[in-house]
């Protein structure tokens, strides 16, 4: 594929494709119960996707190895890549429907989410494995998830980390039984929210030090980064410093961006697909912790998942004035 506009920095996004049915509601049902929406949207969505299109309108040039299905849907969601400029020739196209996420949203900006995988079934390894061997995918950076096949997903944090590439991951959603010890060798940067930490971890994480200690979880099992975000509160930072058998851990807090919520869905992505394009680029961690926070705050901002993710300039008149 050739862009048509300059691009900073190149990213890999190994993950889940769907379409994205959202329902807006003033609050969510109890169970058994019906109540009336206000508004229906059905865009490009999955964990994989969104993160690339953060990516791409981050600024970056960005390939996605994922899985569709053959059917209305597929359309929708390929049209939608293409028309942001991400490359799409390692995406499987396969027999049978295309991934779904049914996502209800209240008043309030809280959401639940049921996503069921389909065509993102069907992304093997043997297809990480060949597209990650093709000469043309040069990245510096990976964003990779949990919303496609477990060895798959070690596939890629394997095949990325002996290339060289930056593994960036985003630990969602959280797995039923845990990961292999192997996986979290290869994994550079992990990003999981307070739910995600505590499934992984085991560790309620309620406040800047439950944060640490799980963030201290994963950097004990090889991870270079854990980025705990904690919603309105920001993030702690959990970083390994030192020579390796003489090493410590570095704790920061960062403190949020105060917006006026509409709906949090796909923050998440905004915050690891500007991560990623920034450091890309050639940003500093701070300066890419600093954009990728500014993401997250300017996605829950706006209604729906790929609509929220904001653009590179946006983010730039966003932390011009802060």
């Amino acid at each position: 594929m050739t862009f048509t506009v300059p691009r900073i920095g190149s990213v890999l996004v190994i993950g889940s494709i769907t379409c994205d049915l959202t329902s807006f509601s003033e609050r969510l049902p109890q169970p058994g119960e019906t109540v009336l929406g206000n508004t229906f949207t059905m865009v490009l969505g999955g964990k994989g996707a969104n993160q690339a299109l953060a990516a791409s309108r981050a600024g970056s040039a960005v390939a996605l190895i994922g899985s569709v299905g053959n059917d209305s849907f597929s359309e929708l969601v390929l049209g939608t890549l293409a028309e942001e400029l991400i490359n799409t020739d390692h995406v499987l196209r396969g027999q049978g429907p295309t991934g779904i996420a049914h996502i209800r949203v209240d008043s309030s900006a809280e959401n639940d989410i049921v996503m069921i995988p389909l065509a993102n079934s069907l992304l093997s390894p043997e297809h990480v494995r060949a597209s990650l061997n093709a000469p043309e995918l040069d990245a510096t950076v990976a964003l990779i998830q949990l919303e496609i096949p477990h060895d798959s997903a070690l596939e890629a944090v394997k095949g990325c980390k002996s290339r060289g590439i930056t593994v960036i991951l985003d630990p969602a959603p959280a797995p039923d039984a845990p990961l292999d010890e192997e996986f979290w060798q290869h994994v550079d940067i992990v990003t999981p929210n307070e739910t995600e930490a505590r499934l992984m971890t085991g560790i309620s994480v309620t406040d800047e030090e439950s944060a640490a200690k799980a963030g201290r979880w994963f950097t004990d099992r090889g991870v270079a980064r854990a980025v705990v975000t904690l919603a309105g509160a920001g993030a702690v930072v959990v970083e390994r410093v030192g020579e390796t058998g003489d090493e410590t851990t570095r704790i920061s807090l960062h403190k949020p961006f105060e917006v006026a919520a509409v709906d949090t869905t796909a923050a998440g992505d905004a915050f690891a697909g500007n991560l990623g394009s920034a450091l890309a680029e050639g940003l500093t961690w701070e300066q890419a912790l600093r954009r990728a926070m500014a993401g997250g705050a300017l996605a829950v901002t706006v209604a729906g998942a790929s609509p929220s993710l904001p653009q590179r300039e946006t983010v730039d008149l966003f932390l011009a004035g802060r």
